[in-house]
Protein backbone atom coordinates (compact mmCIF):
# COMPACT_ATOMS: atom_id res chain seq x y z
CA UNK A 1 0.00 0.00 0.00
CA UNK A 2 1.68 3.24 -0.82
CA UNK A 3 1.19 6.24 0.99
CA UNK A 4 2.58 9.29 -1.89
CA UNK A 5 -0.73 10.91 -3.06
CA UNK A 6 -0.95 14.37 -5.04
CA UNK A 7 -2.01 17.40 -3.47
CA UNK A 8 -5.87 16.98 -5.00
CA UNK A 9 -6.69 20.41 -6.93
CA UNK A 10 -10.13 22.23 -5.52
CA UNK A 11 -13.20 21.32 -5.93
CA UNK A 12 -15.83 22.50 -8.40
CA UNK A 13 -19.38 23.34 -6.73
CA UNK A 14 -20.27 22.24 -4.19
CA UNK A 15 -20.86 18.44 -2.80
CA UNK A 16 -24.74 17.04 -2.39
CA UNK A 17 -25.09 15.55 1.01
CA UNK A 18 -24.75 11.49 1.26
CA UNK A 19 -27.61 9.73 0.67
CA UNK A 20 -27.89 6.09 1.98
CA UNK A 21 -28.77 4.70 -1.75
CA UNK A 22 -25.07 5.83 -3.00
CA UNK A 23 -23.37 4.22 0.21
CA UNK A 24 -21.69 6.77 1.47
CA UNK A 25 -21.64 8.02 5.43
CA UNK A 26 -22.68 11.37 6.43
CA UNK A 27 -21.08 13.02 9.53
CA UNK A 28 -22.24 10.96 12.84
CA UNK A 29 -24.64 12.28 14.88
CA UNK A 30 -23.24 11.39 17.87
CA UNK A 31 -20.66 13.61 19.90
CA UNK A 32 -17.06 13.21 19.15
CA UNK A 33 -16.01 11.03 22.18
CA UNK A 34 -19.33 9.63 23.39
CA UNK A 35 -21.13 6.37 22.10
CA UNK A 36 -25.00 4.95 22.49
CA UNK A 37 -25.01 4.16 26.30
CA UNK A 38 -27.26 0.60 25.13
CA UNK A 39 -23.97 0.29 23.27
CA UNK A 40 -21.31 0.10 25.51
CA UNK A 41 -22.99 -1.78 28.17
CA UNK A 42 -24.22 -4.67 25.39
CA UNK A 43 -20.19 -4.03 24.60
CA UNK A 44 -19.50 -4.87 28.49
CA UNK A 45 -21.59 -8.32 28.83
CA UNK A 46 -24.24 -6.92 30.39
CA UNK A 47 -27.11 -7.96 27.46
CA UNK A 48 -28.18 -7.13 24.42
CA UNK A 49 -29.00 -3.46 22.68
CA UNK A 50 -32.55 -4.99 22.79
CA UNK A 51 -32.85 -6.34 25.98
CA UNK A 52 -30.62 -2.90 27.49
CA UNK A 53 -32.73 -0.78 25.70
CA UNK A 54 -35.65 -2.26 27.47
CA UNK A 55 -33.75 -1.66 30.76
CA UNK A 56 -33.38 1.87 30.03
CA UNK A 57 -36.85 2.64 28.73
CA UNK A 58 -38.38 0.76 32.55
CA UNK A 59 -35.68 3.28 34.71
CA UNK A 60 -33.48 0.56 36.11
CA UNK A 61 -30.20 2.31 34.38
CA UNK A 62 -28.42 5.36 36.10
CA UNK A 63 -25.64 7.54 34.79
CA UNK A 64 -24.22 9.94 36.97
CA UNK A 65 -26.83 9.99 39.90
CA UNK A 66 -30.15 10.52 37.35
CA UNK A 67 -32.38 8.66 35.76
CA UNK A 68 -31.28 7.19 32.12
CA UNK A 69 -33.69 7.71 29.13
CA UNK A 70 -33.38 5.91 25.74
CA UNK A 71 -31.19 7.93 23.07
CA UNK A 72 -28.82 8.95 25.66
CA UNK A 73 -24.86 8.41 25.09
CA UNK A 74 -21.79 8.20 27.76
CA UNK A 75 -18.58 9.44 27.77
CA UNK A 76 -14.99 8.75 29.34
CA UNK A 77 -15.75 8.98 33.05
CA UNK A 78 -19.59 8.57 33.23
CA UNK A 79 -20.66 6.44 35.92
CA UNK A 80 -23.21 3.88 35.00
CA UNK A 81 -25.33 2.35 37.69
CA UNK A 82 -27.24 -0.94 36.59
CA UNK A 83 -28.45 -4.04 39.13
CA UNK A 84 -27.02 -2.15 41.90
CA UNK A 85 -23.78 -2.38 40.82
CA UNK A 86 -21.59 0.82 39.10
CA UNK A 87 -19.37 0.68 36.26
CA UNK A 88 -17.40 3.77 34.80
CA UNK A 89 -16.93 4.56 30.97
CA UNK A 90 -13.54 4.07 30.22
CA UNK A 91 -11.45 4.84 26.76
CA UNK A 92 -9.18 1.57 26.11
CA UNK A 93 -7.26 0.82 22.91
CA UNK A 94 -8.90 -0.92 20.48
CA UNK A 95 -7.65 -3.54 17.52
CA UNK A 96 -9.39 -3.09 14.15
CA UNK A 97 -8.79 -5.52 10.99
CA UNK A 98 -9.64 -3.91 7.60
CA UNK A 99 -9.48 -5.67 4.32
CA UNK A 100 -9.09 -5.11 0.25
CA UNK A 101 -11.85 -7.28 -1.08
CA UNK A 102 -11.53 -8.00 -5.12
CA UNK A 103 -15.36 -7.72 -5.93
CA UNK A 104 -16.35 -9.07 -9.16
CA UNK A 105 -19.25 -8.58 -11.14
CA UNK A 106 -22.63 -9.46 -10.03
CA UNK A 107 -22.50 -9.06 -6.18
CA UNK A 108 -23.96 -6.01 -4.51
CA UNK A 109 -22.37 -3.78 -1.59
CA UNK A 110 -25.25 -4.43 1.00
CA UNK A 111 -25.89 -7.12 3.80
CA UNK A 112 -29.44 -8.35 2.65
CA UNK A 113 -31.35 -8.31 -0.84
CA UNK A 114 -34.80 -8.89 -1.24
CA UNK A 115 -34.15 -10.97 -4.10
CA UNK A 116 -31.72 -13.28 -2.46
CA UNK A 117 -28.68 -12.40 -4.93
CA UNK A 118 -24.80 -12.76 -3.96
CA UNK A 119 -23.88 -9.93 -1.59
CA UNK A 120 -19.82 -9.53 -0.73
CA UNK A 121 -20.67 -10.15 2.65
CA UNK A 122 -20.95 -13.49 2.31
CA UNK A 123 -17.51 -14.78 1.27
CA UNK A 124 -15.88 -12.14 3.99
CA UNK A 125 -14.32 -13.62 7.06
CA UNK A 126 -15.85 -14.06 10.65
CA UNK A 127 -15.04 -11.05 13.10
CA UNK A 128 -15.41 -11.75 16.97
CA UNK A 129 -17.40 -8.91 18.46
CA UNK A 130 -17.65 -6.84 15.64
CA UNK A 131 -19.05 -6.41 12.09
CA UNK A 132 -17.57 -5.36 8.34
CA UNK A 133 -18.30 -1.87 7.26
CA UNK A 134 -18.00 -1.30 3.56
CA UNK A 135 -15.98 1.80 3.14
CA UNK A 136 -18.46 3.33 -0.12
CA UNK A 137 -19.79 1.33 -2.44
CA UNK A 138 -19.51 -0.44 -5.81
CA UNK A 139 -22.41 -1.19 -7.80
CA UNK A 140 -23.29 -4.66 -9.01
CA UNK A 141 -21.46 -4.28 -12.62
CA UNK A 142 -18.10 -2.25 -11.24
CA UNK A 143 -15.47 -4.51 -10.16
CA UNK A 144 -12.51 -4.05 -7.78
CA UNK A 145 -11.25 -2.37 -4.81
CA UNK A 146 -13.81 -2.47 -2.27
CA UNK A 147 -12.02 -1.48 1.48
CA UNK A 148 -13.59 -3.17 4.32
CA UNK A 149 -13.17 -2.25 7.79
CA UNK A 150 -14.32 -2.62 11.60
CA UNK A 151 -13.12 0.80 12.93
CA UNK A 152 -15.99 2.67 11.92
CA UNK A 153 -14.67 6.06 12.51
CA UNK A 154 -12.28 5.64 9.58
CA UNK A 155 -15.27 4.27 7.45
CA UNK A 156 -17.00 7.47 7.92
CA UNK A 157 -13.62 9.89 7.86
CA UNK A 158 -12.87 7.94 4.61
CA UNK A 159 -16.44 8.38 2.83
CA UNK A 160 -16.95 12.10 4.16
CA UNK A 161 -16.90 14.37 1.46
CA UNK A 162 -14.77 17.09 3.57
CA UNK A 163 -11.73 14.63 3.69
CA UNK A 164 -11.58 14.24 -0.21
CA UNK A 165 -10.29 10.94 -0.11
CA UNK A 166 -9.64 9.84 -3.68
CA UNK A 167 -10.79 7.09 -5.86
CA UNK A 168 -9.09 5.76 -9.04
CA UNK A 169 -10.68 3.93 -11.72
CA UNK A 170 -9.76 2.28 -14.98
CA UNK A 171 -12.77 2.54 -17.38
CA UNK A 172 -13.31 1.44 -21.51
CA UNK A 173 -15.58 3.72 -22.89
CA UNK A 174 -17.05 2.39 -26.06
CA UNK A 175 -16.13 4.35 -29.36
CA UNK A 176 -13.82 7.15 -29.82
CA UNK A 177 -13.18 10.19 -27.19
CA UNK A 178 -12.23 13.52 -28.17
CA UNK A 179 -10.16 16.34 -26.51
CA UNK A 180 -12.85 18.38 -26.11
CA UNK A 181 -14.90 15.51 -24.33
CA UNK A 182 -11.97 15.19 -21.71
CA UNK A 183 -11.89 18.40 -21.29
CA UNK A 184 -15.45 19.17 -20.59
CA UNK A 185 -15.39 15.93 -17.80
CA UNK A 186 -11.77 17.79 -16.03
CA UNK A 187 -13.69 21.37 -16.16
CA UNK A 188 -17.39 19.81 -14.60
CA UNK A 189 -20.31 19.19 -16.02
CA UNK A 190 -23.92 18.96 -14.35
CA UNK A 191 -25.42 16.22 -13.59
CA UNK A 192 -29.25 16.17 -12.01
CA UNK A 193 -27.45 15.59 -8.78
CA UNK A 194 -25.20 18.89 -9.00
CA UNK A 195 -22.49 20.17 -10.76
CA UNK A 196 -19.53 17.22 -11.00
CA UNK A 197 -15.99 16.46 -12.66
CA UNK A 198 -13.06 14.12 -12.77
CA UNK A 199 -9.94 15.40 -10.79
CA UNK A 200 -7.94 13.54 -13.07
CA UNK A 201 -8.27 11.91 -16.41
CA UNK A 202 -5.70 10.45 -17.98
CA UNK A 203 -5.86 8.13 -21.26
CA UNK A 204 -3.96 4.44 -21.18
CA UNK A 205 -4.69 3.35 -25.13
CA UNK A 206 -3.27 5.92 -27.51
CA UNK A 207 -4.76 9.34 -28.89
CA UNK A 208 -8.49 10.56 -29.85
CA UNK A 209 -8.59 9.78 -33.76
CA UNK A 210 -11.71 10.70 -35.91
CA UNK A 211 -13.15 12.51 -33.25
CA UNK A 212 -15.90 13.72 -35.18
CA UNK A 213 -16.55 10.10 -36.84
CA UNK A 214 -18.64 7.37 -35.54
CA UNK A 215 -18.00 5.43 -31.99
CA UNK A 216 -16.37 2.39 -32.94
CA UNK A 217 -13.95 0.55 -31.11
CA UNK A 218 -12.66 0.96 -27.37
CA UNK A 219 -10.69 3.52 -25.32
CA UNK A 220 -9.24 2.88 -21.77
CA UNK A 221 -8.80 5.74 -19.52
CA UNK A 222 -7.64 6.27 -15.60
CA UNK A 223 -9.90 8.23 -14.02
CA UNK A 224 -9.78 10.06 -10.13
CA UNK A 225 -13.11 11.50 -8.62
CA UNK A 226 -13.07 13.34 -4.69
CA UNK A 227 -16.54 11.67 -3.75
CA UNK A 228 -18.30 8.83 -4.09
CA UNK A 229 -22.20 10.03 -5.29
CA UNK A 230 -24.01 7.58 -6.55
CA UNK A 231 -22.97 5.53 -10.38
CA UNK A 232 -21.09 8.85 -10.26
CA UNK A 233 -18.10 7.77 -12.90
CA UNK A 234 -21.08 5.96 -15.30
CA UNK A 235 -23.00 9.18 -14.85
CA UNK A 236 -20.14 11.79 -15.97
CA UNK A 237 -19.02 10.03 -18.88
CA UNK A 238 -23.26 9.57 -20.11
CA UNK A 239 -23.19 13.38 -19.90
CA UNK A 240 -20.53 13.82 -22.57
CA UNK A 241 -22.10 11.36 -24.52
CA UNK A 242 -20.04 8.09 -23.87
CA UNK A 243 -20.88 4.97 -22.54
CA UNK A 244 -18.71 2.73 -19.59
CA UNK A 245 -18.30 -0.70 -20.84
CA UNK A 246 -16.13 -2.08 -18.10
CA UNK A 247 -15.31 0.16 -14.55
CA UNK A 248 -12.86 -1.44 -12.09
CA UNK A 249 -11.55 0.41 -8.96
CA UNK A 250 -8.06 0.42 -8.25
CA UNK A 251 -7.31 2.69 -5.48
CA UNK A 252 -9.08 4.47 -2.56
CA UNK A 253 -7.25 6.91 -0.75
CA UNK A 254 -3.86 5.17 -0.10
CA UNK A 255 -5.01 1.34 -0.39
CA UNK A 256 -4.51 0.32 -3.32
CA UNK A 257 -5.24 -2.93 -5.13
CA UNK A 258 -2.45 -5.76 -4.75
CA UNK A 259 -1.18 -7.37 -7.99
CA UNK A 260 -1.78 -10.96 -8.39
CA UNK A 261 -5.60 -10.80 -5.98
CA UNK A 262 -8.09 -12.46 -8.14
CA UNK A 263 -11.60 -11.61 -8.02
CA UNK A 264 -13.63 -12.71 -5.05
CA UNK A 265 -10.44 -12.66 -2.69
CA UNK A 266 -9.70 -10.83 -0.14
CA UNK A 267 -6.18 -9.45 1.11
CA UNK A 268 -5.91 -8.37 4.73
CA UNK A 269 -4.20 -5.00 5.22
CA UNK A 270 -0.83 -4.94 8.56
CA UNK A 271 -1.78 -2.76 11.12
CA UNK A 272 0.87 -0.03 10.10
CA UNK A 273 -1.34 0.05 6.76
CA UNK A 274 -4.43 0.77 9.41
CA UNK A 275 -2.40 3.69 10.94
CA UNK A 276 -1.84 5.10 7.42
CA UNK A 277 -5.42 4.87 6.58
CA UNK A 278 -6.28 6.65 9.70
CA UNK A 279 -3.58 9.86 9.37
CA UNK A 280 -4.52 10.21 5.87
CA UNK A 281 -8.23 11.23 7.32
CA UNK A 282 -6.07 13.27 10.58
CA UNK A 283 -7.72 10.60 13.00
CA UNK A 284 -5.56 8.86 16.20
CA UNK A 285 -3.12 6.33 14.56
CA UNK A 286 -4.25 4.34 17.31
CA UNK A 287 -8.33 3.66 17.57
CA UNK A 288 -10.28 4.50 20.95
CA UNK A 289 -13.73 2.75 21.66
CA UNK A 290 -15.39 3.33 25.24
CA UNK A 291 -15.60 0.15 27.86
CA UNK A 292 -16.71 -0.33 31.52
CA UNK A 293 -14.71 -0.68 34.08
CA UNK A 294 -16.52 -1.69 37.38
CA UNK A 295 -16.24 0.30 40.75
CA UNK A 296 -14.71 -1.45 43.46
CA UNK A 297 -15.46 1.25 46.16
CA UNK A 298 -18.65 0.66 48.99
CA UNK A 299 -20.34 4.08 49.29
CA UNK A 300 -20.58 5.24 45.96
CA UNK A 301 -22.23 8.87 44.53
CA UNK A 302 -25.17 9.00 42.84
CA UNK A 303 -26.00 5.25 43.53
CA UNK A 304 -29.73 5.07 44.56
CA UNK A 305 -28.80 1.33 46.06
CA UNK A 306 -25.56 2.19 47.58
CA UNK A 307 -24.98 1.87 51.58
CA UNK A 308 -27.69 -0.98 51.91
CA UNK A 309 -27.06 -3.78 53.90
CA UNK A 310 -28.44 -7.02 53.49
CA UNK A 311 -30.69 -8.06 56.38
CA UNK A 312 -29.56 -10.16 59.38
CA UNK A 313 -31.50 -11.91 62.06
CA UNK A 314 -33.35 -9.76 64.39
CA UNK A 315 -32.70 -9.54 68.01
CA UNK A 316 -35.57 -11.32 69.33
CA UNK A 317 -34.76 -14.31 66.49
CA UNK A 318 -30.95 -14.11 67.80
CA UNK A 319 -32.30 -14.33 71.68
CA UNK A 320 -34.51 -17.38 70.69
CA UNK A 321 -31.61 -19.09 69.07
CA UNK A 322 -30.23 -19.01 73.34
CA UNK A 323 -27.62 -16.71 72.32
CA UNK A 324 -26.90 -13.04 72.54
CA UNK A 325 -26.60 -10.69 69.72
CA UNK A 326 -23.09 -10.24 69.21
CA UNK A 327 -22.28 -13.29 71.35
CA UNK A 328 -18.96 -15.14 70.08
CA UNK A 329 -20.63 -18.55 70.92
CA UNK A 330 -23.90 -18.73 68.17
CA UNK A 331 -25.94 -21.44 67.85
CA UNK A 332 -24.13 -25.33 67.65
CA UNK A 333 -20.72 -24.28 68.95
CA UNK A 334 -19.15 -25.85 71.76
CA UNK A 335 -17.59 -24.39 74.65
CA UNK A 336 -14.00 -24.62 75.10
CA UNK A 337 -13.40 -26.65 77.44
CA UNK A 338 -9.81 -25.52 79.11
CA UNK A 339 -12.19 -21.75 79.82
CA UNK A 340 -13.65 -23.77 82.79
CA UNK A 341 -12.40 -26.33 85.09
CA UNK A 342 -14.51 -29.12 86.00
CA UNK A 343 -16.13 -29.07 89.04
CA UNK A 344 -15.39 -32.76 91.87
Amino acid sequence: MGRQRSKPPPRKGKAPPRTSRSGEASKSDVVSGCERLQKVMAGAGLGSRRSLETQIAGGAVWVNGKKAELGNSVKQGDLITFREREWQVVAESTPHRTIIYNKPEGELTTRSDPENRKTVFDRLPWVQNARWVAVGRLDINTTGLLLLTTDGELANAMMHPSNQVDREYVCRIRGQVSDEQVEALKQGVELEDGPAHFSDIQRMTGSASNPGGPLTGNQWFQVTLLEGRNREVRRLWESVGCMVSRLKRVRYGAARLPKGLKMGRFSELTPKDHRILREDVKLPSSPESLALEPVKSKNRAGNPHAGKRSPGPSRPAARRAGTKPGSPAGPGRRPNPRSRKSKP
